[in-house]
């Protein structure tokens, strides 16, 4: 089987399910995992401007996309033409075993699915309820500030495995834009400054800080989180839940 990956997280998926660069032909620039496996496997393009040229010349057999990373216009094109596509929906950790197995099926994996959707069920069967954890809030963009809601799976991981993460604006795409006055107004106590699709610093932290001191709130406490561990579900969705767990449980044990 021919496979395009145009989902970063997939293509590891991919290769985890068994599939090797024989198999996966095409991939996005952001596809940079397994390291090594994944060098020779032709660019196609990134996950929001894929050349269709490109797909189209690799003849695949299956195109694996998500609703929410891809363009809807891309896969209506590449559907109307024939090409068989995978289209992922994943907004919570619960959502990723079902997902394993269809993808798996879809790219003659079945087995292989299956077992890593065990694996994700027995890391989601491990969760203990935890005490009320600080309020808070993740950070996914700088310039301008930008949030990541509990509606969104970045947001649900995390609250999955014990964070208390607020929803600044429900009624937003569950990305909103942040100001300082959010941070005031929902008494956020802990910021997490993710590592993509921004790279945080801790002085950009410091200065986030210092404006919500300035105009009069209490300063939260800001610690940097790994992004990969927040938004590359599939095959990577039980070990983040894990690390993340861990982590959280750093955080109580220390405050």
């Amino acid at each position: 089987m021919r496979v395009v990956s145009l989902v970063p997280s997939l293509t590891k998926t991919l290769f985890d399910l068994g599939m090797t660069a024989n198999e996966v032909i095409g991939r996005t620039p952001w596809c940079i995992h397994p390291h090594g496996l994944v060098d020779d496997v032709e660019f196609v393009g990134g996950t929001k401007n894929p050349r269709i040229e490109k797909i189209r010349a690799l003849k695949p057999d299956l195109i694996v996309m998500d609703k929410e990373e891809n363009p809807l216009k891309v896969f209506q094109t590449l559907s109307a033409e024939g090409f068989n596509i995978f289209v992922s929906e994943v907004e919570a950790p619960g959502d990723v075993p079902q997902m394993l197995r269809d993808l798996g099926q879809a790219c003659g994996r079945t087995s292989a699915g299956e077992q890593l959707a065990l694996q994700c069920e027995d890391s989601l069967n491990q969760i203990i309820p935890s005490v009320q954890s600080p309020r808070t809030l993740p950070l996914i963009w700088h310039k301008p500030l930008m949030a990541v809601s509990p509606r969104r799976y970045s947001g649900a991981i995390l609250s999955l495995v014990g964070f208390q993460v607020i929803d600044t604006h429900p009624d937003s795409n569950g990305y909103p834009e942040i100001s300082i006055d959010d941070f005031i107004s929902n008494r956020i106590e802990l910021i997490l400054l993710t590592s993509e699709p921004h790279k945080f610093t801790m002085a950009e932290g410091q200065a986030i800080v210092d404006s919500i001191v300035a105009a009069g709130g209490d300063p939260p406490q800001v610690c940097l989180i790994d992004g990969e561990d927040l938004t590359w579900f599939g095959s990577t969705t039980g070990p983040a839940i894990a690390r993340l767990r861990d982590f959280h449980q750093q955080l109580e044990g220390a405050n």
